[in-house]
């Protein structure tokens, strides 16, 4: 699917109409806000697929801004990308969480330690379900956690 179509298709899938004249400007909006824009104006007909791996996260983000959102899940979005790519998704969230909540499941310690706001340390032992160790501000629980299988968690003791 062409990226331009692709940044189009969450309007289509949730049955809301844009107007022609108008579609150009809400894909360099979104693109714009998605952090891609100057990258891939040129090529707005062309395969999403044809995107870099780190490029390739930010028509998602894009798609999810043409329906204007609330809140932004992302799972392991960041998973395999290098340094640069990882800190442009990360980058480009931060710029949008004044307006949309976002929410990022990461195992990586590093990026959860980076991420502004809350965050919260899920735990699962012995074979049962997980549950919520601990939640609230992110520098409070990489800083100063409550909970000792938090501290350890987040200290590399295990995991």
């Amino acid at each position: 699917m062409p990226l331009y179509d692709n940044v189009l298709a969450g309007l289509e899938l949730n049955g809301i109409k844009a107007a022609r004249d108008s579609r150009d400007d809400l894909v360099e909006e979104c693109l714009t806000r998605a952090g891609l824009w100057r990258e891939a104006e040129d090529r707005l007909r062309r395969p999403g697929g044809a995107l870099s791996g780190g490029q390739q996260q930010r028509p998602c983000i894009a798609r999810l801004l043409t329906v204007r959102t609330r809140v932004l899940s992302m799972d392991e979005s960041c998973s395999a990308l290098d340094p640069a790519s990882t800190r442009r998704i990360e980058e480009t969230t931060a710029g949008l969480g004044a307006e949309v909540t976002i929410v990022i499941v990461t195992h990586t310690m590093q990026q959860a330690a980076r991420v502004p706001g809350h965050c919260a340390f899920f735990l699962a032992e012995q074979g049962t379900p997980g549950i919520v160790v601990e939640h609230g501000p992110t520098g409070g629980t990489f800083g100063s956690p409550r909970d000792p299988r938090t501290a350890d968690y987040v200290n590399g003791r295990f995991g």
